[in-house]
């Protein structure tokens, strides 16, 4: 005689078994092979730590922003941040490419853009904006922490609304690296805020990335900016050959129009962006 399976026993996992289930299903909705699936071949094993390696040395360029901030080196700051724009996509190509994900990487990679992109641009904001005396522009203070709280937020609602089957070339609000975009190219292409007009100006710069990074705005995500699946190209190679002799010819103007029109375009022309490209 079969007995009827007792529902307290086929609901109850222990947590690991339920950390998992919940690691292969995210996989498979998103085409990847988790590691948490692959327990037995070492040499799969030390792959699936690349991904972490680049966001650990992401997490160490916003670090070491940090420092350079402090001891009054905007430019270097920036440089660095910069860097870890370029780690923070380069960990997410790695993942893919060894087909690796999982919660924890999920979660170290967003504690790290909070360093990067969160603490270090607010640090480097409130040095170009203040110097190192609290005391100077208490509104340059306040702008820097908007400026952290707004990534703080940004990170743990992307955390929380992580959706397989959502449609991956969008964002919901500007990326915090590309936020971070516009302050790095500000502080190339401006001199440091010396009377009050232009620390409003400065401090519009900070709080207004700030704010669209927590917006409903959707924006253009840099995987497919960078590689669109467009069997004609041609733009793209024309937009990237134009970029290059731009940064060539004056790299901080092309700085500043790349990020600005990043930030701009989505919320003068939302409806045109929202529409889905082939």
């Amino acid at each position: 005689m079969s007995r009827h399976p007792d529902p307290s026993e086929s609901s109850v996992r222990p947590p690991d078994s339920r950390r998992r289930a919940r690691s292969s299903l995210v996989a498979r909705r998103m085409g990847l092979r988790s590691n948490l699936e692959i327990t037995t071949d070492p040499r799969r094993r030390l792959l699936g730590l690349l991904p972490s390696l680049f966001t650990l040395l992401n997490m160490m360029s916003g670090f070491l922003s940090v420092l350079m901030a402090i001891t009054e080196r905007p430019q270097f700051a920036a440089v660095l941040i910069g860097i870890s724009v370029v780690l923070d996509i380069t960990d997410g190509a790695v993942a893919r490419l060894v087909r690796s994900v999982t919660p924890f990487g999920l979660q170290f990679d967003s504690l790290a853009d909070l360093v990067s992109f969160g603490v270090a641009p607010a640090i480097l904001a409130f040095t170009v904006l203040s110097g190192t005396d609290l005391s100077v522009a208490p509104l340059g203070l306040l702008a820097s922490f908007l400026w952290l709280a707004c990534a703080a937020i940004r990170l743990a609602r992307f955390n929380v609304t992580i959706d397989p089957t959502a449609d991956k070339r969008f964002f919901n609000g500007l990326p915090s690296p590309g936020a971070a975009g516009v302050l790095i190219a500000s502080v190339f292409a401006f001199p440091a805020p010396e009377t009050d007009s232009q620390r409003f100006i400065a401090v519009l710069i900070v709080a207004i990335p700030a704010l669209l990074m927590i917006s409903s705005i959707r924006y253009r995500s840099f995987r497919s900016l960078i590689s669109p699946k467009s069997r004609r190209p041609y733009g793209l190679i024309v937009f990237t050959a134009a970029l290059a002799v731009g940064f060539v010819l004056d790299p901080a103007i092309t700085g500043c129009v790349v990020a600005y029109s990043y930030l701009a375009i989505p919320v003068l022309l939302p409806a045109r962006l929202a529409i889905p490209t082939g």
